[in-house]
């Protein structure tokens, strides 16, 4: 009895402890179930996220009425005395367009073709009276003719004395874009806006010109255009000082993979960094090559710079941002992209579901879109009346965003979609907010956005460059096309003047004159009068 006495509280004590130690393992695996499935429904939420992309719409629309829905009480009840300000927006009202079939450009020459009756059609039938023409009826067709290639031949007569003997006198030959070659100004214009406009490779103009004929090869036209783009180094130079002195640009970047670069791989990847100016009266979008993506580039580009930058949350920007004089600045479309991925990772009961949770992604969605409608309502105002708008309508809903934001991101999982676009719009928000300081910010940057696309457009035809040599020529005529663009000038007219005048230049004043920014519309030759001089 004794020594089962003795042996009954040891038996409890390792019951006991068996016991705590199951519990810890049954808790134990209840956390790693509950993390796994954290994960599996993060993940679900990825893939749900990579299939809309590769087979849903791109676009970021959503229809007001679906955010409608998801307008708690809470967050109603908290910025019900701000809803006032926005709701009352107006939104310029568009103009609708007529029907039919526009008219054919009246710059286009006219070649006339008369169907006429033979002349015994031209009396009545009734009492033989010869008819009067009272009329006529016009239909017009649009005929297109295939390029036309022509040679220039300089000639240039020799001269000499018939006494003394002494000497040949010929007039120089005017400076060529590429001197001793086959290309005229205009042939380099053509091929520049094939290949940095319309995106067409260099082997594919290679194979049209064989059609009618010329043999040139692509690797000809390739030296071409690096020679070409060489020769606008001048222009793009003043182009960044204008650049610089604007005091208002974007910068965004892109991949860009170049063969031929020392010390990579042919497979690593370069990239293309594009600035743009906002000035409205002289637009300049740049390109610039370098193989690096750290936050050294845009040091060097805007080395010496004041004033704002604008970009998206990349953090390569961080340390230029912080130069004393350059005020850094946020992107709100890329908050926006955010929630709108978050949404899209949802199952279609999720984007349906009311519930504090669910519904957070339309919430975000929903305040983002309300400043993009204050945004709407001012697109035609100048920087005053857009600031002044700004003060009160749009902070009163950004104050509102504030105050849900800091109420949301304790709630949500920050590993999650819509976690990452509420941690997003946390840390960009000093940059963002300083939007509403200037009427001469956007919102966001759509406009060098806009300035990337012809470059990737190209960049899925030719799809790299051989040389860093090449990539910078590149570089050089994607920014004087764009920039030419910008300001509403037709391409092939202004490389043409450009490759006709620059050999030709020597001073400062020669350089600035071709300029888009200095340059007479009627200088460039503008297509509507090539047309009719035609």
């Amino acid at each position: 009895m004794t020594s089962a006495a003795h042996e009954l509280p040891a038996d409890l004590e390792a019951l006991r402890a068996l016991a705590l130690h199951q519990q810890h393992e049954i808790d134990t695996r209840d956390e790693k179930i509950d993390a796994l499935g954290d994960e599996i429904r993060q993940l679900r939420e990825y893939v749900r996220l990579l299939r809309h992309q590769r087979f849903g719409r791109s676009s970021e629309q959503t229809s007001r009425l679906q955010l409608g829905l998801f307008n708690e009480a809470e967050v109603a009840a908290d910025a019900a005395e701000k809803d006032d300000a926005s709701a009352g927006v107006e939104v310029a009202a568009h103009t609708r367009r007529p029907h039919g079939r526009r008219p054919l450009p009246s710059f286009l020459p006219r070649i006339e073709i008369v169907h006429d009756l033979p002349d015994a059609a031209k009396v009545c039938a009734t009492d033989g009276t010869a008819l009067v023409r009272i009329g006529e009826e016009v239909c017009e067709q649009l005929e297109i003719i295939p390029a036309t290639i022509r040679v220039l031949r300089h000639v240039r007569p020799k001269y000499a004395c018939s006494t003394c003997h002494a000497g040949i006198h010929v007039a120089p030959l005017p400076p060529q874009p590429i001197p001793k070659s086959l290309a005229s100004p205009a042939l380099l214009a053509h091929v520049a806006v094939a290949k940095y406009v319309d995106a067409l490779p260099l082997y594919r103009q290679e194979t049209i010109l064989g059609r009618i004929g010329i043999e040139l090869p692509r690797a000809t036209l390739a030296h071409w255009m690096v020679r070409a783009g060489e020769l606008v180094q001048p222009l793009v130079n003043l182009l960044r000082d204008d650049l610089l002195a604007g005091g208002l640009v974007q910068c965004d970047e892109t991949p860009f993979q170049v063969l031929k670069e020392p010390g990579k791989a042919a497979t690593s990847l370069s990239y293309l960094w594009v600035q743009r100016s906002l000035a409205r009266d002289a637009p300049v979008v740049l390109y610039d090559y370098d193989p690096s993506r750290s936050g050294r580039v845009p040091e060097r580009l805007f080395e010496g710079y004041a004033g704002v930058l604008q970009t998206d949350g990349y953090e390569g920007y961080t340390a230029v941002g912080q130069r004393p004089g350059i005020v850094h600045v946020g992107c709100f479309a890329h908050a926006r992209r955010k929630f709108d991925e978050a949404l899209k990772g949802m199952l279609g009961a999720e984007r349906k579901a009311t519930s504090r949770k669910e519904s957070v992604a339309l919430q975000g969605l929903g305040f983002l879109q309300k400043l993009y409608a204050i945004e709407r309502s001012a697109k035609d105002a100048t920087p005053e009346e857009r600031t002044r708008l700004r003060d009160e309508c749009s902070r009163p809903v950004i104050d509102a965003l504030r105050r849900w934001l800091d109420d949301a991101l304790p709630r949500v999982a920050p590993q999650t979609l819509t976690g990452k676009a509420l941690g997003y719009l946390d840390h960009q928000w000093p940059k963002l907010v300083r939007v509403f300081d200037d009427g001469r910010i956007p919102l966001d940057t759509n406009l060098v956005e806009n300035a990337i696309r012809p470059f990737v457009v190209g960049r899925k035809n030719w799809l790299f460059a051989d040389t860093v040599r090449g990539a910078h020529a590149s570089a050089n005529l994607y920014s004087l096309v764009e920039t030419a663009k910008a300001h509403g000038f037709e391409p092939y007219c202004y490389l043409r003047l450009v490759f006709t005048d620059l050999p030709r230049a020597t001073t400062l004043a020669d350089f600035e004159a071709l300029l888009p920014r200095n340059l007479d519309r009627a200088r460039q030759h503008d297509p509507r009068q090539a047309s009719a001089n035609a």
